[in-house]
């Protein structure tokens, strides 16, 4: 990727949730590949080729009223990215019980040690939701449980529920990069119960599940609960994360909506992970 020129585009938005999270979304589907969240924004890069001067013209969250988006762009210098990527990404280590670091890095002595090259994909574990979505996974039976890791990322989740004892895993991310990285993440780490699927949730008709694990974001989850529900078989667990603590009442909600039953909060740093019982 050394030779791939970008265009980088720096967006500065106020407030910042749910603003962000909407403008990666939109800038995703426009053909915008990476993003990295700052302390005023968002920088959002698209290769070169793939951009013309309109690319912004159907990103409906700068026309909101709602909030203030303002952005410069410039054309990035050849860099060596998977160089960049290496320089920045630390390992982490959850709970003393799981590790998620590069093959770069050394072993960790835990119990379960996940190798990821994450790239431009999210889920290296330093962000609080899948830190969360790990506490979680390593919390709760996993045996011989079939289980669905919906906007999978970097797989990270489906890995360590492999490890965790799950039978069959489908991982599933609408992100063409996430789909690719994940069947790298997969290899890398020797699963053997786990299919990778690019797509959204119209894949789970005629699905089923015991274990239901969505790292989205809130209008998705919001939008797509129906769905999950009605894969989650009686007796299953879903696990939510990617939202803040004051979006917890609309979520309990519509998961009460269908008639699934709270059972547990995660916080850190304000985002927060719910698990319901079907």
């Amino acid at each position: 990727m050394s030779n791939i020129i970008y265009i980088g585009y720096e967006f500065k938005v106020s407030p910042l949730q749910p603003a962000v999270e909407i403008l990666i979304a939109e800038l995703g589907y426009a053909g915008f590949e990476s993003f990295v969240e700052t302390e005023n924004g968002v920088t959002a890069y698209i290769q070169k080729v793939e951009w013309y001067s309109t690319v912004l013209d159907e990103i409906q969250i700068l026309n909101s009223d709602e909030f203030e988006i303002d952005f410069t762009f410039n054309e990035i210098e050849q860099t060596n990215w998977n160089a960049e990527w290496e320089k920045n990404f630390n390992p982490i280590v959850v709970d003393n019980r799981c590790a998620v670091r590069a093959p770069f890095h050394d072993k960790f002595d835990t119990e379960f040690d996940i190798v990821i090259e994450p790239k431009m994909s999210f889920g290296t574990g330093h962000h609080e939701t899948t830190h969360m979505m790990i506490q979680h996974i390593l919390n709760n039976d996993f045996t011989n449980k079939s289980v669905l890791d919906m906007g999978c990322g970097t797989a990270v989740l489906a890995i360590l529920s492999e490890m965790k004892g799950a039978g069959k895993i489908d991982a599933i991310d609408i992100d063409n990069w996430c789909y690719l990285n994940s069947l790298e993440n997969v290899e890398r780490n020797n699963c053997k119960h786990i299919s990778v699927y690019e797509g959204d949730a119209s894949l789970l008709e005629n699905k089923s599940y015991d274990i239901i694990i969505a790292n989205i974001n809130r209008n998705i989850l919001l939008r797509d609960m129906a769905i999950y529900v009605s894969c989650l078989n009686q007796g299953g667990v879903l696990f939510l994360s990617g939202f803040y603590n004051d979006d917890i009442p609309l979520i309990k909600d519509e998961c009460e909506k269908h008639l699934l039953k709270f059972a547990e909060k995660l916080e850190r740093n304000n985002w927060v992970s719910l698990k319901f019982l079907n």
